[in-house]
């Protein structure tokens, strides 16, 4: 089938909070597209164009707007952005916080299938217009809501938590090192962040002292072992991408576009319990990422050897412990190693979300799935800026991104190069 080459696109600052700003889900939507269209050099009047022979479609990634902003029919409401997107076709995906990557898929799908020829990616959520416990209670949707939510203050810390207490008895780990090895994720999308001009955390501050010491007043206990410098963030925030065909890219004249080499989509149980008692024969606690890992790399034909750039769903650092082994940069259970020794550091040989991830650069859960793909082509295409990954004077050439919706339930991974 054809390729799929990345124009570009945009994120909005995920430090903003829109509803004290007095600014509503439109604001952010014409602000984001305005600012991914100028980034890609796509007009408005270009996407007219396109719809005239029906070349053109929108696909849009949200997980609860329901519940966040009382608003449904988010394909529609693209229409309210732009009358150049009357009769454009358009519709919503959802997977938890795999939403925009579930819209991703349906994109790329679609070009490959010569259906269209520009696909306009749209992840988005605004969280903020709600407290913390309400908040908490939304994001339970994420998970088995009656088993596993409800009722429940902050279900998803404690759920992953327990993935922490499964990888120390699963491979025999001393536990304070475990912890330690958390602490130093911590400290690494953190400081990450600090590069990254649209990171949430960009001027906060995290050190090792303050992230391996968890029950204390400036780092609280949430979840079993895990504290808040082991959870990503509440966030608002959007984040496009528009995709073309092979015969967009040569109408317009584009050399060196950046295209997708590989994706997977595997879906685990739904209940955590079942993800670790129900698998398959396999020495990874999380059988289905792993597979669905696989098959991005048997699709694209690279290894990890062949991957520069590593952006991963880091929603709590137990998460991103896992994710090393799943990708291939160790075996199960030597996580450690490529921690301690600085494999996924910034200057690492498999660097580990440049941009700060979700703990550094933020979590819009809808927007989430775009955000990392929009990292890998900026890593790929050397705009990155102060975050830019550089190897022996080279641009990365391959990037791969994991992103999981529940407690890795729907699994994404996409691998981008050039």
């Amino acid at each position: 089938m054809s390729k799929v080459y990345i124009l570009g696109g945009a994120q909005t600052d995920f430090e903003r909070n829109w509803t004290k700003e007095g600014k509503n889900v439109l604001a952010l939507l014409k602000e984001v597209m305005s600012d991914a269209l100028c980034q890609a050099d796509v007009s408005f009047s270009d996407i007219e164009e396109l719809n005239k022979s029906n070349r053109v479609a929108c696909f849009v990634g949200n997980f609860i707007a329901e519940n966040y902003i009382n608003q449904g029919h988010l394909g529609a409401l693209l229409t309210e952005v732009s009358p150049s997107l009357y009769g454009v076709p358009s519709a919503r995906y959802e997977a938890a916080c795999a939403s925009g990557s579930a819209a991703l898929d349906a994109a790329i799908t679609k070009i490959k299938a010569k259906e269209y020829d520009l696909a306009i990616v749209v992840g988005w959520e605004l969280m903020k217009t709600v407290d913390s416990k309400v908040c908490g209670d939304i994001l339970a949707k994420a998970a088995c809501y009656e088993k596993e939510g409800q009722g429940i203050p902050f279900p998803f810390p404690k759920l992953f938590g327990k993935l922490a207490d499964e990888t120390i008895s699963r491979y025999r780990l001393d536990e304070q090192r475990y912890l330690n090895n958390l602490a130093q994720i911590s400290v690494i999308n953190y400081g990450n962040a600090k590069r990254n001009p649209l990171a949430q955390t960009r001027s906060w501050f995290m050190d090792y002292e303050q992230a391996s010491h968890r029950g204390t007043e400036t780092n609280i206990s949430i979840g079993g072992k895990l504290a808040i410098s082991d959870c990503s963030q509440v966030t608002d925030g959007a984040a496009v991408v528009l995709l073309a065909s092979e015969s967009l890219i040569e109408e317009f004249g584009i050399e060196n576009v950046p295209y997708v080499k590989g994706y997977g989509h595997r879906t685990a149980p739904m209940l955590f319990e079942k993800k670790i008692h129900e698998q398959p024969e396999s020495h990874y606690i999380l059988p289905w990422t792993r597979q669905t890992i696989l098959d991005a790399y048997n699709r694209s034909g690279l290894s990890v050897e062949d991957i520069d750039v590593f952006e991963t769903h880091d929603c709590f650092t137990s998460s991103e412990y896992v994710a090393i082994s799943a990708f291939g940069i160790t075996e199960p259970g030597h996580e450690f190693e490529a921690i301690e020794n600085g494999r996924i550091g910034f200057e690492g040989d498999k660097p580990m979300n440049p941009s700060g991830g979700l703990i550094g650069c933020g979590h819009p859960v809808g927007a989430t799935g775009c955000r990392m793909f929009l990292d890998l082509y900026k890593q790929v295409r050397g705009k990155a800026n102060e975050y830019q990954v550089i190897k022996d004077n080279e641009m990365p050439k391959n990037a791969i991104m994991l992103n999981i919706g529940g407690t890795a339930t729907t699994n994404y991974v996409f691998i981008v190069g050039i």
